[in-house]
């Protein structure tokens, strides 16, 4: 029986898309730049390649918050600041949270059969905003946020601090759950941990795990476990 739940965060519980898309259009405007639909499809391939660099140690946390706006605006031949815009982006992040429908609740039946840890690659500030926002708080047991931890999924060290500081941690009783095969999954394989793919928008093809498309699936799989 499962019952240490490791949860990520962004296009887990929260609509990381549809914050990411709002908090781009106050950007933008901020910056003088009129971006259209184009334009933000374009930044959203260029952040999650970045991350994708954060997550192999190719890149720091603070330049990528820089350089993904550098690189939009080099492509647009747009002659915005990047840093400018790159401070207007993270300072108004916190105040944009969308919460999946139910996911609260799912948030409440999972306390109901353990404790509830966050694991998420998010920054500070904004992941503590959206954790009271989305009101999520009294249903967690702890968080752990990569840029206060030191340690970015999907490093080892990231997975050691975790098992480190949950008392009577056992690898048997826990599940990771989130949407990353790259930070996510990555985590669970390296420690042994079961994982559980959460893929919103379907899953990828040919994926022979457990993948579930919404949070009735994760119960079911955790019913099975």
């Amino acid at each position: 029986m499962k019952n240490i739940f490791l949860l990520d965060m962004d296009d887990t519980l929260l609509d990381f898309l549809k914050a990411e898309r709002a908090n781009l259009a106050h950007t933008f405007r901020a910056v003088g730049v009129d971006a259209d639909e184009k334009m933000i499809a374009r930044f959203h391939a260029i952040n999650d390649g970045l991350w994708k660099a954060l997550e192999r140690g190719e890149i720091s946390r603070e330049a990528l918050k820089v350089r993904r706006f550098g690189l939009l605006f080099e492509a647009y031949n747009i002659s915005a600041d990047p840093a400018a815009a790159a401070r207007e982006y993270i300072t108004h992040f916190p105040e944009v949270c969308f919460p999946f429908d139910g996911a609260a609740e799912f948030l409440g039946e999972l306390k109901r059969r353990g404790r509830v840890y966050l694991v998420t690659n998010g920054g500070t500030l904004i992941q503590t905003a959206h954790i009271a926002a989305a009101g999520f708080a009294p249903f967690l047991d702890g968080a752990f946020i990569s840029e206060e931890m030191g340690a970015d999924k999907p490093s080892l060290a990231f997975a050691d601090y975790v098992e480190a500081h949950i008392a009577n941690y056992r690898r048997e009783s826990a599940v990771w759950i989130g949407d990353s095969l790259t930070s996510d999954g990555a985590c669970a394989d390296a420690r042994g941990i079961d994982f559980i793919l959460f893929a919103s928008r379907g899953a990828p093809a040919g994926y022979p795990r457990r993948c579930a498309e919404n949070y009735r699936d994760v119960l079911a799989y955790l019913d099975e476990m």
